[in-house]
């Protein structure tokens, strides 16, 4: 089951405008980005973040899944999905923790 673009919008109108978040269609799915960092997905109508030390820390009790079958299981979000102020901080401890992301190769003309 794909997800639906209006549950991706209502998640991302929850956050704060300084996180910076966009989205992108992949696979019938969403990836999440912070200021151009992969930080979590949407799949399913579900809400997902990448696991990150300072993540678990914030979360405390973390419920883990897998977003797909055969994925590994990393931190699903279910009841605080409309409270933007503490989503919005676990995005920025999130991408903090994240690598920067690697520049893209050119690609090569025809």
């Amino acid at each position: 089951m794909a997800s639906e673009r209006e549950f991706v919008e209502f998640v991302v109108d929850q956050l704060d405008e300084e996180c910076a978040v966009t989205f992108k269609k992949m696979f019938g799915e969403y990836g999440l980005y912070s200021h151009g960092k992969f930080f979590g997905m949407i799949c399913d109508d579900r809400l997902f973040f990448k696991p990150t030390d300072g993540g678990r820390a914030f979360i405390g009790e973390v419920v883990e899944a897998p977003p797909y079958p055969g994925a590994k299981p990393i931190f699903l979000i279910q009841e605080q999905i409309e409270d933007g102020e503490w989503m919005s901080e676990l995005v920025r401890i999130t991408a903090r923790e994240l690598p920067d992301p690697k520049p893209k190769k050119p690609r090569k003309k025809n």
